[in-house]
């Protein structure tokens, strides 16, 4: 009879449980949605195919790239990004509203399905190089909603997508994900633009990334030395960790490092010859940065509507005023209200 009572008690503990979890959050194991899974076909990638994220603040754009039947990886999808804050730079310290800039990697532990802005992955900053010069601040996210505070916030529809993308290549294998966050595109005119602020040691930095990713296309290995990122092709074996602040060891001669310091040569001198025939930037900032097309809504229908299709209503835009002052506007065209939901 006792016997009988605990197994009673035991498979109603398990109900109990069981109905816990059954509140109908089901956000984190939404799918990948049909059309995004006939893009993905129509370029050769699987939904098990590792992915790679870049950022960009000043265009406000987030890309998902995936990797092809090739080997290499091709962009899949560029989503508007509606809210980060801060100014173009790095990250340095907590509370500084900064966006971070820097290469991360995300593992499966990053993802939170439950978050109070719908969907979110933690970047991971600092990363090695940033705790060993100091910087501080920690859970800066990509998330959904339309509000910032250093990290940047997509529509809830948009992030569900990239959640998605996310979830099912790291549960098919993929240790972890690059994310590449850089101040902007970093084209020679972007370059010469920005070519008195203050980072620019540490963007050319960045670039180094970048362009090796675009000779192989394929995420490059991330390591540190000498206080600074050190970037070898993503197709060899990862170098062993150094101390971040060490000087840098000799790395051998490679193809692709090779073919990435000939496309950086050639971007210096676009960039010089494009220094010499208009000005720099002016680096003041207000606060972050809106897409242009969530902007136009912004300006014509006000925040509480731009809340209610990224968030339906439930989160706030933040800093609506300093949103519609962002002087990196890019080319400001005519958007319809449905165009930037997703």
């Amino acid at each position: 009879m006792n016997l009988l009572r605990t197994f009673f008690l035991l498979g109603f503990a398990l109900l109990l449980a069981g109905c816990a979890s059954m509140d109908g959050d089901d956000r984190g194991s939404i799918p990948i949605p049909q059309k995004l899974m006939q893009e993905m076909a129509a370029k050769g990638m699987t939904p098990d195919d590792p992915i790679m994220v870049r950022i960009y603040k000043q265009e406000s754009e987030l890309e998902v790239w995936k990797r092809t039947r090739s080997g290499r990886y091709a962009l899949l999808k560029t989503y508007p990004l509606c809210r980060w804050s801060g100014k173009l730079g790095p990250k340095t310290r907590e509370g500084d509203r900064q966006a971070p800039e820097g290469f991360y990697t995300v593992t499966r532990g990053q993802l939170n399905p439950r978050s109070q802005y719908y969907l979110s992955f933690n970047l991971g900053y600092p990363n090695a190089l940033e705790q060993a010069l100091g910087y501080s601040g920690s859970a800066l996210m990509v998330h959904g909603a339309c509000t910032s505070a250093g990290c940047y916030a997509m529509t809830n529809d948009g992030v569900g997508e990239v959640y998605a993308l996310a979830r099912d290549a790291l549960a098919a294998g993929q240790p972890g994900f690059q994310v590449q966050s850089l101040p902007f595109r970093m084209t020679p005119a972007n370059l010469a633009e920005h070519r008195a602020n203050p980072n620019m040691a540490y963007w050319r930095n960045l670039k180094e990334g970048t362009d090796l990713f675009a000779v192989t296309r394929v995420p490059p290995n991330v390591s540190a030395c000498g206080g600074r990122y050190r970037f070898t092709p993503g197709t060899q074996p990862a170098p062993a960790l150094t101390d971040p602040l060490a000087p840098c060891p000799a790395i051998a001669p490679d193809a692709a490092l090779v073919a990435a310091a000939s496309k950086q040569a050639q971007d210096e001198q676009t960039i010089a010859a494009l220094a010499a025939s208009r000005p720099p930037a002016n680096a003041s900032y207000v606060d972050g940065g809106m897409h242009p097309s969530f902007r136009d809504i912004l300006r014509r229908s006000g925040p509480q509507k731009l809340a209610a299709m990224t968030s339906g209503g439930k989160v706030p835009v933040s800093e609506p005023t300093a949103a519609l002052a962002d002087p990196y506007k890019g080319a400001e065209q005519s958007y319809e209200e449905g165009d930037s939901a997703n």
